[in-house]
C-alpha cells in the first residue's frame, strides 16, 4: 500500500509538472506622454513564471496591419505555440511582448510630419516600462523582436535602427518599406502633396530596409543575427527578396526561409516555433 501510495504522489507530481501552462494578458495598458494616450499590450509569461525567482529573456513580437496586441494572441497561438516549444526544450522560458500598433494611427514608425512618434514611445516607454514590471533581463544578448507583415517591417526597421538592442531579428513575410525613392515619395505625397526632397530622401533612408541594409557599417555586419521568413505565394516576396540579395552583397550574415504558402495566418503559426528556436540560440549563448 506504501508504494502504491508513493507511485500515485509521483503520478500526480509528474502530470502537474507536465500540465503547466504559460499565461497570457492580452488587455493591458500603460500611459504615453509622448502618444498622448494610454497604450494597449499583451504579454505571454512562461510555465514557471510566477514560482520562479529568475530573470526571463524577452521577445518583442509585433502584429500586422489590421490587428492589434491580440493577433498574436487569438489567430497566431502565441500560448500553444510557446508552451509546446519551452516544453520540448527547443526553445528557452521568455517572456513576449505584444504591443497595440493599430489604434491612434497603425504603424510602427515615427510620421514624418512629427506628431506621431510611435518609434520613440516603443524604446523610450514601452522597453522600459515593461523590463520594470516584469522580470526580464536588459541585456542585448536577452532581447529579440520578430513580427509580421507591418510588425516583420517593424522587426526590419527597429534592429537596423537600434543593433545595439537586439541580439536577433525575425521579420516574417515583412513590408519592407520603400524599394526606391521614387516609392518613397508616392508614399509621402498621399499625406503630405507638397512634400519637399529632402523629407522624402530622409524618409527612404529612415524607413527603406534595403537602403537601410546598404548603410550599415562593417563593424555591425554581424551585430544581429537574422532569421528572414517568406512565402513564395505572399504578395511582399520582391521586397524580401530584394532585402535578401542586398545582404548577401554586404555579407551580412541571415537565415532565409522561402516556404510554400502565402500572407496567412496558418504560414504564421508555422514560422512561430522556429522564431523560437532561433532567438533561443541567442539567448543561450549558441
Amino acid at each position: 500500500m506504501r508504494k502504491l501510495s508513493v507511485f500515485v504522489a509521483l503520478l500526480f507530481l509528474s502530470t502537474a509538472i507536465f500540465a503547466q501552462s504559460g499565461k497570457v494578458y492580452d488587455n493591458l495598458s500603460l500611459p504615453s506622454k509622448i502618444l498622448k494616450m494610454d497604450r494597449k499590450y499583451a504579454v505571454y509569461l512562461p510555465p514557471d513564471y510566477e514560482t520562479s525567482t529568475r530573470t526571463y529573456p524577452v521577445l518583442y513580437l509585433l502584429h500586422g496591419s489590421g490587428d492589434d496586441q491580440t493577433g498574436w494572441v487569438q489567430f497566431g497561438e502565441v500560448l500553444r505555440i510557446a508552451d509546446n516549444a519551452i516544453k520540448e526544450g527547443t526553445a528557452t522560458p521568455m517572456v513576449i511582448i505584444m504591443p497595440d500598433a493599430n489604434t491612434g494611427r497603425r504603424g510602427y514608425f515615427n510620421d514624418p510630419k512629427g506628431d506621431w512618434n510611435y518609434e520613440d514611445f516603443f524604446f523610450k516607454e514601452l522597453v522600459p516600462y515593461v523590463e520594470k514590471k516584469y522580470h526580464i533581463k536588459s541585456d542585448k544578448r536577452y532581447r529579440a523582436v520578430a513580427g509580421l507583415s507591418m510588425g516583420g517591417g517593424g522587426s526590419f526597421v527597429y534592429a537596423l535602427h537600434h543593433p545595439e538592442m537586439f541580439s536577433s531579428a525575425c521579420p516574417l513575410s515583412a513590408a519592407t518599406g520603400p524599394l526606391t525613392i521614387e516609392d518613397a515619395k508616392k508614399q509621402l505625397m498621399r499625406t503630405i502633396p507638397d512634400v519637399a526632397d529632402s523629407v522624402v530622401t530622409q524618409y527612404y533612408n529612415r524607413q527603406s530596409v534595403v537602403a537601410l541594409v546598404n548603410a550599415v557599417p562593417d563593424d555591425q555586419k554581424k551585430a544581429v543575427r537574422w532569421y528572414i521568413d517568406d512565402g513564395d505565394d505572399d504578395f511582399l516576396y520582391e521586397g524580401n527578396c530584394m532585402v535578401h540579395i542586398a545582404m548577401r552583397k554586404k555579407e551580412i550574415p541571415h537565415e532565409f526561409r522561402v516556404r510554400d504558402g502565402g500572407h496567412t495566418w496558418t504560414y504564421w503559426r508555422e514560422s512561430l516555433p522556429k522564431v523560437l528556436e532561433f532567438v533561443s540560440q541567442a539567448f543561450h549563448q549558441y
